[in-house]
């Protein structure tokens, strides 16, 4: 992944102790490029109004993922304005505490963000703080969230993603809104009739996908079992939409999978979805949902985009509120990067359909992140829960496995049905409910999380 660059600021006053908040500002210079921080804007200590309006000006044409403003001394809120108002990224207000010696207060620094938060609070400008040593730990993870979110909001401004036929009747969870998902998160949504990928796949000959087929085969089991043409049609439905995807710059895709897959072209979608989301054979992973779902395709690529780690668009499918457990499935399309290593992934067919192509196997062990953006409430939120997948045998054929929440399954799935929540949630490793917490506040999106211990942003 790409470095998160960093504009780092810092701010001193002559009148405190100049050389402990020089030495607090090289060591904290060093820890953030330590913790992996790009740092190549060089911004030297800022003492007066004039300076700041400067740095503001030059950073204005500077692309960065966040401002760090350290206040290593108390300033008066004037320098601390003047870099916010125009700051391209999100603004982090960083404070030194200082030993209660019961002498000389030699930095003040507590006080200083204290006067400059009540300032921008006062002009309606966003920031993130923190209170702590160079060496803080929580401050840096917070540095970490507050920038993966520059980054995003960046990227999500540029980014635009296909629609490839209309959601089910009665999958009202799927529904498009391009207008609001484009003000909400400054990302364009194109449609194109299911009909044109169909043209497009019909086009691709055998010998095309031949080199699809032989890296696949490396990967499942028993791919040579399955029905020939029918695992072909599925790797000519990958290729078709590799291309679109690529001739329309959309960096995901959200398809109607059934049941047209099946009575016209005698293959599944799944595969080819799975396949996709896990950047099989393209430079970056795009994001596939299953029945047209552009809002869980749009929330699969904001987890890709924080994890650097493929995404999955999964159904809750069973509750065990006694073992505390939560089995997610979809029938096939999981990234072969979320396979339990302990087995090897399978091909499969699809189980009411009865044809391929689609991946079985376990989800791997480990830390995930559960997300969806939601209009259940009717205006856009999203809901958000951490967890851990569990070794556990598959719940399902598939791609399936269990799910313990930092909440309690009971308290889930009475959320899930009082909310009326969407039966589609996505999935990453790693916990990111931090990071989505301010993606929400950035943009005024209210986040609805599923845990009993408080994010703080």
């Amino acid at each position: 992944m790409k470095r998160l660059r960093i504009a780092f600021v810092p701010l001193l006053r002559a009148t405190f102790d100049v050389e402990l908040a020089k030495a607090m500002i090289d060591t904290v210079r060093e820890q953030l490029v330590v913790a992996g921080f790009d740092l190549d804007l060089v911004i030297e200590p800022v003492s007066d109004l004039d300076t700041a309006a400067q740095i503001a000006k030059d950073l204005h044409n500077e692309i960065y993922d966040l401002m760090v403003i350290l206040q290593a001394t108390f300033a008066d809120s004037s320098m601390m304005t003047t870099l916010a108002e125009t700051a391209t990224a999100p603004v982090f207000l960083w404070a030194l505490p200082e030993p209660w010696t019961g002498g000389r207060l030699r930095l003040n620094s507590l006080c200083g963000i204290n006067l400059a938060a009540h300032a921008l609070t006062l002009r309606n400008i966003k920031y993130g703080y923190g209170y702590g040593l160079p060496d803080d730990g929580e401050v840096i993870n917070k540095i970490r969230s507050f920038a993966q979110v520059g980054a995003l909001l960046r990227k999500l401004q540029s980014t635009k993603f296909g629609v490839v036929g209309e959601h089910p009747d009665g999958m009202d969870s799927c529904h498009l809104d391009q207008v609001a998902l484009n003000k909400k998160f400054g990302v364009t949504v194109e449609s194109i009739p299911l009909e044109v990928l169909f043209t497009h796949t019909r086009g691709i000959k055998d010998e095309q996908i031949s080199h699809i087929r032989q890296g696949l085969d490396q990967k499942l089991a028993n791919l040579g079992d399955l029905d020939p043409q029918a695992v072909n049609g599925t790797l000519k439905v990958y290729a078709a939409l590799n291309e679109i995807a690529s001739e329309n710059g959309w960096h995901g895709l959200a398809v109607r999978c059934w049941p047209e897959f099946f009575t016209e072209l005698g293959c599944a979608a799944c595969g080819a979805m799975s396949m996709l989301s896990d950047g099989f054979s393209q430079q970056v992973p795009v994001p596939c949902s299953c029945e047209a779902d552009i809002n869980g395709t749009l929330t699969q690529f904001i987890l890709q985009t924080l994890s650097g780690k493929p995404a999955f668009g999964t159904d809750i499918v069973g509750v065990d509120q006694a073992a505390n457990q939560i089995a997610l499935w979809h029938c096939g399309l999981a990234p072969l990067s979320m396979a339990d290593p302990a087995e090897q992934p399978r091909a499969t067919i699809h189980s009411n359909r009865q044809l391929p192509l689609l991946m079985d196997f376990t989800l791997k062990p480990g830390k995930v992140t559960i997300a969806r953006i939601s209009r259940a409430v009717g205006d856009l939120q999203l809901v958000v829960g951490e967890g851990e997948m569990i070794k556990n045998p598959k719940p399902f054929s598939g791609t399936a496995g269990t799910l313990r929440l930092n909440i309690t399954a009971k308290s889930f799935l009475d959320a899930l049905i009082h909310k009326g929540l969407e039966h589609h949630v996505s999935m990453t490793y790693g916990h990111y409910a931090h990071p989505l917490s301010v993606l929400g506040d950035w943009i005024n999106l209210p986040v609805e999380l599923l845990t009993e211990k408080e994010v703080v942003r």
